[in-house]
């Protein structure tokens, strides 16, 4: 119930050659769980399920804020927003905390279709160097990004992130500039502080 179950499915750059497809779900404990299937080889409408692999579970406290949208950037990599946990007023604090997955954007490169963990961090992450912030980690402070997108034409990204009470947020990056941002949640509420 609430807001979990599946949330978002996107297709590898190259499907037509390798068949791989992502999801974006809470799993049953309420984990947010990134993952990659292939389609079945004879049959394309069909996933192979024995295909399946997890590259990321993360454990949230409360059932709502999963984030929930899965896209493929321009550079060929994955990216994925998740939410801050749930509650309201992120009472853990996750969105500003630098290690933690949740109230982030994260960007993996998903191209490691044999060895485990199936997937590498970019090297120009914008924290790769930083120990006080995960590796994973493109962009932090969001607070639910249920739905976000990159524009097909310039490459921007445009990310609706759900308001707290007062304000509902979409925040626009040029392509030049969405690395490496902090978007301001728990701290600021659109631009309510």
């Amino acid at each position: 119930g609430g807001e979990r179950g599946l949330l978002s499915l996107a297709f590898h750059p190259d499907y037509e050659i390798n068949r791989y497809f992502f999801v974006y779900y809470t799993n049953l404990s309420g984990d947010i769980t990134i993952a990659r299937y292939q389609a079945d080889a004879l049959n394309p409408n069909i996933a192979d399920p024995l295909s399946g692999v997890v590259f990321l579970s993360i454990p949230k406290p409360f059932a709502n804020h999963n984030g929930g949208d899965l896209n493929f950037g321009p550079d060929g990599y994955l990216y994925f927003g998740t939410g801050d946990g749930g509650s309201g007023g992120d009472p853990n604090n996750f969105a500003q905390n630098g290690l933690s997955l949740l109230g982030k954007m994260i960007r993996i490169d998903v191209n490691n279709f044999s060895t485990p963990p199936y997937y590498n961090i970019p090297a120009d992450n914008p924290y790769v160097a930083d120990p006080a912030v995960d590796d994973h980690i493109w962009a932090l402070g969001l607070r639910n990004p249920w739905r976000w997108s990159f524009d097909r034409l310039t490459n921007d990204m445009w990310i609706a992130d759900v308001g707290q009470g007062t304000w509902e947020e979409v925040n626009y990056r040029p392509a030049a500039s969405t690395a490496g941002l902090n978007y301001g949640w728990r701290c600021y509420e659109g631009n309510s502080g």
